[in-house]
């Protein structure tokens, strides 16, 4: 990816801590029937607290969670998308094709499908919308479209786009930003207002407050069942438990786990859902002492993972550096145990029985880890002093100038690994062999095969030590009893509302 793009997706995404599809039933919809409670209300509100409020809706030159999590699939759509668990599945497409070669990729149209302006949407808005992606740079998606060479309408319902080389990727790309579908020549201004195909329409934004959208009753699939949903933003985490118990939200994501137990005997229920949010320790390989594996190893013998993941309060063990929701997991638990003995060993080998380490951490991101990690490292004689620093300085120092021992971020976009095969990426992991499986993983036509290269790639990175995974986060939601078909997994990036119901007092 591009430098520049690469780096505002990291902003938007570091500072936030799917079945075939019928010709009119939206790809991933929650089964509204499997959890319900009660006689479904379809004029009902379904209030919702989030954490980070967007800073403007337009998702086409704008990256971040904050935009995907609530405009894709309720207020934009694109030829596929994704489920709860990544699984890729037709939306606006009513099936696609990938030619023998990998090459060639065809999607047809569904039938009555309209913008919320009320035109038809044909496979020239298709066109329109991703030559845009493919020749702008400063739009969203514009690196995953790079072996792009030919986006042709062959008739009003067919489009056909054509690749240099295969990429196991793209499919997974058009799920996200790069692959929604805006109609052609529209003028709309999409700062703070919108013209998709969804389920739901923009009926206001209260800045700094809440969001709202409301049903599109001349939706082309099923149409929502509730009336409206608003969007309420509370980024004190306090203050979003107080505010549901006080019956402002129906719905509070990002529960803090230590202040959970306070739904305890009320109507809420926790759920807990899994992320591909992978909280990284990241090592500097290009700089002394942590360019020796040694060193590296060492480290990752002394943190006791499991009490770790037990102070966070939500979260998984994770001991490489795709988490179960990508293809090529692998549980590599067997690669690193917690052995401070063996630590020590390692680091008196290396020359370092005595060890002064700096961890640069943004500092939204609280004292709970780096607690730990300071009383693990101590234990085999490594002093960690804490840096902890705004974000702009993390992005500076860290991400962009290199300059650091230690940091601490959560990674949470999908599918990331190509970032140990990216030298100048800010972990400085360069390891020829891990390069070589990823192309190949990326240009294997089987998605099977594909995995198993990623598979291969991902062992050597972890046996390389190249980082430590200190946890794969999940997420805590708290869902009133009047609520069915809330979403569990993977909702830092997306929550689909079509298929949520509200019932009735």
């Amino acid at each position: 990816m591009l430098r520049r793009t690469r780096r505002l997706a990291l902003i938007s995404a570091l500072a936030v801590s799917a079945v075939a599809l019928s010709a009119c039933s939206p790809a991933g919809s929650p089964d509204p029937e499997s959890t319900s409670v009660g006689t479904p209300n379809p004029d009902a509100t379904l209030q919702v607290g989030l954490v980070l409020e967007p800073t403007n809706l337009d998702i086409r030159h704008t990256s971040g969670a904050a935009l995907e999590q609530i405009l894709i699939d309720n207020i934009y759509e694109g030829l596929v998308s994704r489920t709860e668990d990544n699984e890729i599945v037709d939306r606006l497409a009513s099936e696609h094709t990938v030619s023998d070669d990998g090459l060639t990729y065809t999607f047809t149209l569904n039938e009555g499908v309209t913008f919320h302006n009320g035109a038809a949407l044909t496979a020239a808005d298709v066109v329109a919308s991703y030559e845009a992606v493919r020749t702008d740079s400063t739009l969203q998606g514009n690196a995953d479209f790079a072996s792009v060479t030919s986006i042709t309408a062959t008739d009003d319902r067919t489009v056909e786009i054509v690749l240099s080389a295969p990429n196991q990727n793209f499919l997974f790309a058009l799920t996200g930003p790069a692959g929604l579908v805006f109609q052609k020549d529209d003028t709309t201004d999409l700062q703070g207002a919108e013209n998709g195909t969804g389920p739901f329409t923009l009926a206001s934004w209260n800045k700094g407050s809440a969001i709202t959208f409301t049903r599109n009753d001349d939706y082309w699939g099923d149409a929502a069942s509730i009336a409206e949903v608003e969007f309420q933003y509370i980024d004190d985490f306090t203050a979003g438990v107080n505010n549901a118990l006080d019956g402002g939200v129906q719905v509070l994501t990002a529960v803090d786990p230590n202040l959970a137990t306070q739904f305890d005997g009320t109507d809420f229920a926790i759920t807990t859902g899994r992320t591909t949010d992978k909280a990284t320790l990241a090592f500097n390989n290009a700089k002394a002492p942590l360019d020796d594996v040694r060193v590296r190893e060492a480290l990752r013998l002394a943190i006791d993972h499991d009490a770790l993941v037990e102070a966070v309060g939500a979260g998984t063990t994770l001991y490489g550096p795709i988490p179960e929701l990508d293809p090529g997991y692998e549980d590599l638990s067997d690669v690193i145990s917690y052995d401070p003995e063996k630590a020590k060993e390692l680091l008196k080998e290396a020359g370092h029985e005595e060890l002064d380490l700096t961890l640069t951490i943004p500092s939204f991101y609280g004292t709970t880890v780096p607690k730990v990690l300071i009383s693990d490292f101590a234990k085999v004689g490594v002093t960690l002093e804490v840096d902890s620093v705004e974000f702009p300085t993390w992005l500076e120092d860290v991400y962009t100038n290199h300059d650091y021992d230690l940091s601490y971020v959560l990674h949470v976009e999908p599918r990331d690994f190509g970032n140990f095969a990216n030298p100048d990426y800010y972990f400085g992991y360069d390891n020829a062999e891990v390069q070589d499986l990823y192309t190949q993983a990326l240009a294997e036509i089987d998605p099977d095969e594909s995995a198993k290269l990623l598979a291969q790639a991902a062992r050597i990175v972890s046996e390389d030590h190249a980082a430590d995974w200190l946890y794969n986060s999940e997420t805590l939601t708290a869902v009133s009893s009047v609520v069915s078909g809330f979403p569990t997994d993977s909702i830092n990036s997306r929550i689909n509302l079509a298929g949520v119901t509200v019932s009735g007092e």
